[in-house]
């Protein structure tokens, strides 16, 4: 049986959902490929280079490992009333992706729809991507003409399916609409977190859950650069250039690269 679609969504004003990079038509002539569209929800406080390069390493594993093809992918910054931390404005953060992919990518986009409204938990914003890519632009073809449905499938990092592991922090509603057959998941493996033992307690949507070992470890997290940034050491190695003048442009993270003093945010 087809689940229902939710069809009503509150959208931020002057608000178009983007699709400049999604590709209409899929490769695959043999129609056995199942379209997919990645999409990482995130702070992104700020994006680094570790970010762009999970797409990479999920598109590589799809390409090689499964029957899905990739037609698009998205970031999708929380709003500000996420409340971490630290978190600058979803104004800036959304900036800073766009800037990011425009000068590193020619397949992600970003979509604000997320960061510019009240709090949206990951299944909403799933559930919004799904009624935009399917409902309202009406998925994508085969290059014979035949309709596909898009399957939306949510990218993360280990840390994230280690919470949704635990119990009570995510509702079993939530998680049965993310990992069930209706989306699903694609987990980049972090080090310092035991994603087998998390799948483990996740095994009524195992079938749904695709890990990837990172062969190559990188902790360059948000975090870690806001600390360097505080401390006025060096982010040339996880943040790309544009990023980085962005930031100093509008002093974010409490200090200002090469000012030589530490600011008060």
């Amino acid at each position: 049986m087809t689940e229902s679609r939710t069809t009503t969504f509150t959208n931020p004003r002057n608000y178009t959902f983007p699709s400049h990079r999604l590709r209409r038509t899929l490769h695959d002539s043999t129609g056995t490929k199942q379209p997919i569209v990645l999409v990482a929800c995130g702070s992104f406080n700020p994006i680094t280079n570790n970010h762009l390069r999970m797409y990479e390493i999920a598109n590589d594993f799809v390409r090689e490992n499964t029957d899905f093809e990739i037609v698009g992918a998205y970031l999708s910054p929380v709003s500000d009333e996420y409340g971490k931390p630290g978190l600058v404005s979803a104004h800036h953060r959304v900036n800073m992706c766009s800037l990011a992919i425009e000068q590193e990518s020619s397949w992600l986009m970003v979509d604000p729809w997320e960061a510019f409204q009240n709090y949206q938990r990951t299944a909403a914003v799933l559930d919004h991507f799904d009624y935009e890519l399917n409902m309202v632009l009406g998925g994508v073809s085969t290059p014979d003409g035949e309709h596909r449905d898009v399957r939306i499938m949510l990218l993360a990092g280990s840390d994230l399916i280690n919470t949704m592991s635990e119990p009570g922090v995510w509702s079993h509603d939530d998680l049965d609409r993310i990992l069930g057959r209706r989306y699903g998941t694609i987990v980049i493996e972090r080090e310092g977190y035991n994603v087998a033992q998390a799948t483990g307690n996740l095994s009524l949507w195992q079938n749904n859950i695709y890990t990837i070992p990172q062969l190559i470890q990188n902790d360059g997290s948000s975090t870690k650069v806001r600390l360097l940034f505080r401390r006025g050491l060096s982010v040339q190695s996880s943040l790309l250039p544009a990023v980085i003048e962005y930031i100093e442009q509008n002093n974010l993270y409490g200090w200002q690269v090469g000012s030589g003093e530490e600011g008060q945010g």
